[in-house]
């Protein structure tokens, strides 16, 4: 019985564990991904003529593909805190 009861404990200490990582990871991921939108943004409109046609295809190619980043690491983060308890905001 004690055993099963250790075995148990072990397994939620390992979630937790991989909850704690995965949260630090898609912290990061977002961080990182609203940093790059920024200046993808910055880069497509503002900023336009101060670049090439190639850069700025690319801008705007690179804002589509880095909001699905920053869609799936908040995703991330939401399951992260919900394996740990913590209120989802």
């Amino acid at each position: 019985m004690n055993t099963l009861m250790l075995n148990n404990l072990n397994n939620q200490t390992q979630f937790s564990s991989l909850y704690e990582t995965v949260l630090f990871a898609a912290n990061t991921a977002l961080a990182v991904s609203l940093v790059c939108i920024t200046a993808s943004i910055l880069i497509s409109y503002p900023f336009a003529e101060y670049f090439s046609m190639a850069v700025q295809v690319s801008a705007h190619i690179g804002t589509i593909v880095i909001a699905a980043i920053l869609k799936v690491s908040y995703v991330l983060r939401c399951v992260a805190q919900h394996g740990l308890g913590q209120e989802i905001r």
